[in-house]
């Protein structure tokens, strides 16, 4: 859009259709603050989609989201909780310390995104139970509901520049306090971040055949093992002789079996 050729859009259509912070997030979202905007209506429709799934997703988790807050996060038994709910939190805050990086270089655009990731990740099950109307309560329960508020709070915090409106209001009737502008911008735990267990590629004579989850740190041994135990790679290896394994350490396995 450009104001010599008279092409541009007035928002104020917009804004009466979809509301102020439909507005902002497709006009952050679109595009970098210092580059020409191309318009696209399927764009601001996007945009307005994304903030009535953040409203829904609110609601629908409110009686949980609430327990959540009210708990200490950092005291929780980490050690007693499975790797699943574990790798939802730390993609959360993958996504935060990407967005705090690009928010100090003033790419809005990307900020957005990653306020879209975390709400697909949120509302991703983390293969975990949630905790509704009372029910038991144990590390694994209590880590996912903390999650889900933590994670809830870091995008409110995170889209609010952008969408203000909307996250102030679901700030104040989710419980995280009366006024979202009075709370600390949010910053990615480094401990979340910490990465327990990777997938790596199992290739039978270069090509693929499976992957396995393993400890990082896990030794070459280890991983050919758990590599070996695979029934689809066991099933092409068959019973011919192994001649040689690779481990790229972090990456792949190979198994190189007799032709």
């Amino acid at each position: 859009m450009s104001k010599s050729k008279n092409n541009g859009v007035d928002p104020q259509a917009l804004i009466e259709k979809y509301g102020a912070d439909t507005a902002r997030l497709f006009m952050m979202f679109a595009s970098p603050p210092e580059q020409t905007l191309d318009w696209s209506d399927s764009g601001v429709e996007g945009s307005h989609r994304f903030l009535r799934r953040l409203w829904a997703f609110a609601y629908e988790h409110e009686a949980e989201i609430k327990p959540g807050i009210e708990k200490d996060i950092s005291a929780l038994d980490w050690a007693n909780v499975p790797a699943q709910p574990k790798e939802w939190r730390r993609e959360i805050h993958v996504a935060l310390k990407q967005a705090n990086y690009d928010l100090a270089r003033h790419q809005f655009n990307t900020v957005a995104s990653a306020c879209m990731k975390i709400l697909n990740t949120l509302e991703r099950p983390p293969g975990a139970p949630r905790v509704r109307g009372g029910g038991e309560v144990n590390a694994t329960s209590a880590a996912v509901v903390c999650t889900l508020a933590e994670g809830t709070s870091i995008l409110l915090r995170l889209l609010s520049p952008i969408a203000p409106h909307v996250c102030h209001y679901l700030w104040r009737e989710l419980g995280f306090g009366e006024d979202i502008l009075h709370a600390s911008w949010p910053e990615p735990d480094a401990a979340a971040l910490v990465v327990e267990e990777i997938e790596m590629v199992v290739q039978v004579n270069g090509k693929l055949r499976g992957r396995v989850v393993v400890p990082v740190g896990a030794s070459d041994e280890e991983t050919t093992s758990a590599a070996l135990a695979d029934a689809n790679v066991a099933r092409f290896i068959g019973d011919k002789p192994i001649k040689k394994k690779i481990v790229v350490p972090g990456k792949l396995v190979n198994i190189v079996v007799a032709s």
